[in-house]
């Protein structure tokens, strides 16, 4: 199996991580309240943990709604 046969099933994960990535990041920068940590804490972790997993971990646990 080479690149080119994959890319079709590529290209619309890595859109859907920079898309979770991009409104993650706004939600961090805009609001100011967490439930656990602070805004320095869930910046490292989304950018450490940009595979979804970062993404996912903060809107699970750390959003204030």
């Amino acid at each position: 199996m080479s690149i080119k046969d994959a890319l079709p099933f590529l290209i619309p994960l890595v859109i859907a991580q920079f898309t979770l990535l991009g409104i993650t990041l706004h939600h961090i920068l805009t609001h100011t309240r967490y439930k656990r940590g602070t805004r320095a804490l869930w910046l490292v972790v989304v950018i450490v943990g940009m595979e979804f997993i970062g993404p996912i971990l903060y809107f699970l646990i750390g959003k204030e709604d």
